[in-house]
């Protein structure tokens, strides 16, 4: 049985909705105003071999900060359905991802208590999209996905290059940490 799940949210602000497939192969069909971020929502797929579809539109003549978030809430909501009682679950891992310059760790454990750790030294703008607000979509995912997130930034110079490196290990990460390695509960209180 594929563990699955489908979101949607409407706001005054947003729309979202998102299907995800979390034993997938890795395809992605994703529709959002923000280009660079259409690009690590596909990234997310292709490295964690997730099947992702994203539908969103929003108030982006406000910023892209209300969407990008909000997809962050609903993707976090879409995954911790999708994982169902999260029997046999590795539960958790992690990941250390260059790419040219950047050098970027994650570590994730679905242990239905969220927690977040982030530090990515970058600001400015990749296309029209401010970078701080990566934060904000990971953190909206962690604590409606129930998990502890932690995203440090070991080493980089480029914008671009740290913010794909931190997407690719969070994807692969997530990836480990979802792999079936048994059929009870990962811990010691029966439940997570």
């Amino acid at each position: 049985m594929k563990r699955e799940a489908r979101i949607s949210r409407k706001t005054e602000e947003t729309e979202v909705e998102i299907s995800l497939c979390i034993d997938g192969s890795g395809k992605a069909e994703i529709s959002t105003p923000v280009g660079f971020f259409n690009h690590m929502l596909e990234t997310i797929a292709k490295h964690g071999n997730f099947d992702l579809e994203v539908q969103a539109k929003g108030d982006i003549e406000v910023d892209f900060h209300h969407i990008i978030e909000d997809i962050g809430i609903v993707l976090g909501k879409t995954f911790l359905k999708a994982l169902g009682e999260k029997r046999g679950i590795k539960r958790f891992a992690s990941s250390v991802v260059p790419m040219d310059d950047a050098l970027t760790l994650c570590s994730i454990d679905i242990g239905g208590r969220p927690y977040f750790y982030y530090n990515l030294s970058v600001n400015g703008k990749l296309g029209s999209m401010d970078i701080e607000i990566i934060e904000e979509f990971f953190r909206a995912f962690s604590y409606n996905a129930l998990i502890n997130l932690y995203i440090d930034g070991l080493h980089g110079k480029n914008a671009h290059h740290i913010i794909e490196s931190a997407f690719k290990a969070f994807s692969l990460t997530l990836k480990q940490a979802v792999r079936i390695e048994g059929d009870t509960i990962p811990s010691t209180k029966g439940v997570i």
